[in-house]
């Protein structure tokens, strides 16, 4: 036990070794920036949550050009608004680095603060800087980032899911769908609370039973993991605490909302309810300054940024920062391949290293996106040990899925008016 918490404390101090420092630096100029956004229509496979109906899939592709004629690729989370972000990114962030070297990536695409929208701007020029600098020294990009340690580009991926279900209708579905996660080779399920309670009849007495019939299901060999969505009140957690600790659930994810006056008191309250189960969260927080006091107080036991939100430089770092406290990461990953791409090179770089997510709704831009795509096989994700991210978009794709205005989500109309 002393030997294994040593290794790793070393692998989290070389994260602080800053990968790019014993790289030797190309001469590269960015030429241009280019943000193609594109949609899909979910029609019969659309999804419920809360009191939302998603009816469709939008990425935010942004391409890095180069002098040298490498060319690197990334995302920026589209529910930050794909139009906003491409308008942003084309008329102020693209002047402001044409000529720049992409090498000079932290310099560029951190630290720049503010809410969401303002980091994900970054989040997929950060990435596509990235990728350019792995193709220029001939190297995947999660060796660069591991930084001397021990890259780990087998990673075990857990099916995210519980948005196909809905309280007025088929409720079973929440069960169904684990069991083919299950099925699938996946050895971990995180469902979500479904449709809104209020709309629904639903209470919290009357969800326990359904969480204990989905453990029933699965049996106690599969990791189950509950998440909230910050829908939760505090009293509700604490009820909800000693049943996923009887239940052996892994982690409780973002239970109370965390963006408020007392969050942080909250989750620490939240903790102390619980023995085995941790908690975990972070997914809309933008970089390491707004992780930072939540981890040094272990409001997480487990922290999830995400890198199409905040960058993978700034993922990087806020890993780093946990991985010094003997906290895990394990980065949320709701959108497409390209988010995905990142990710997975974060995951495979760190030595806090927990698992990844990944969307279990239909979503052509998880595997369509790429010439050849990232397929989980048996609840695994290998990544390519090319240069870069090893990733080549698929000619066509724009042509195929052109951009759908409007927001992603609509409201519920079969959600029940109280």
């Amino acid at each position: 036990m002393l030997s294994s918490r040593r290794t790793f404390l070393a692998g989290a101090a070389a994260l602080w070794n800053n990968p790019l420092a014993s790289l030797g630096r190309e001469n590269l100029k960015i030429t241009d920036i280019k943000v193609t956004l594109l949609s899909c229509d979910l029609k019969d496979r659309s999804w419920v949550t809360a009191n939302m109906l998603i009816w469709k899939s939008d990425a935010v592709m942004v391409e890095v050009f180069t002098d040298k004629a490498i060319v690197g690729i990334g995302a920026s989370t589209p529910y930050s608004g794909p139009e906003f972000l491409k308008k942003t990114i084309d008329g102020v962030i693209r002047p402001m680095l044409l000529g720049q070297n992409p090498f000079d990536v932290e310099h560029l695409t951190t630290a720049w603060g503010g809410a969401r929208p303002n980091y994900a701007v970054w989040a997929g020029i950060d990435a596509a800087c990235w990728d350019i600098i792995g193709q220029a020294a001939g190297k995947p990009v999660y060796e660069l980032l591991a930084a001397g340690g021990a890259a780990q580009p087998h990673i075990r991926m857990y099916a995210s899911g519980g948005v196909e279900y809905a309280w007025y209708a088929r409720p079973e579905a929440l069960i169904e769908e684990a069991l083919r996660c299950k099925q699938a080779g996946y050895t971990a399920f995180k469902f979500r609370i479904g449709t809104e309670w209020k709309n629904s009849g639903m209470t919290l007495r009357q969800y326990i039973p359904w969480v204990r019939k989905l453990r029933e299901a699965v049996g106690p060999g599969m990791d189950l993991m509950q998440e909230s969505n910050m829908r939760l009140s505090l009293a509700e957690c604490l009820e909800l605490c000693p049943v996923l600790e009887e239940l052996g659930f892994l982690w409780f994810e973002e239970p109370v909302k965390a963006h408020e006056p007392g969050a942080l008191e909250n989750h620490l309250r939240i903790r102390q309810a619980l023995h085995k189960v941790k908690v975990s969260g972070g997914e809309s927080r933008g970089g390491r300054v707004d992780f930072k006091e939540w981890i040094d107080r272990r409001g997480y036991d487990i922290v999830q940024p995400d890198c199409n939100v905040t960058g993978l430089t700034e993922a990087w770092h806020i890993a780093g920062i946990a991985a010094l406290r003997g906290i895990e990461c394990c980065p949320h990953n709701w959108h497409g391949g390209l988010t995905t791409m990142a990710n997975a090179a974060l995951v495979a770089a760190i030595p806090n290293r927990l698992m990844l997510e990944l969307n279990q709704t239909w979503n052509p831009f998880k595997e369509d996106i790429f010439e050849d795509p990232l397929v989980v096989r048996k609840g695994f994700l290998d990544l390519p040990r090319r240069p870069g991210f090893g990733m080549k978009i698929k000619p066509g794709v724009a042509a195929k899925y052109p951009f759908l205005p409007g927001s992603y989500w609509k409201a519920n109309p079969k959600l029940p008016v109280v």
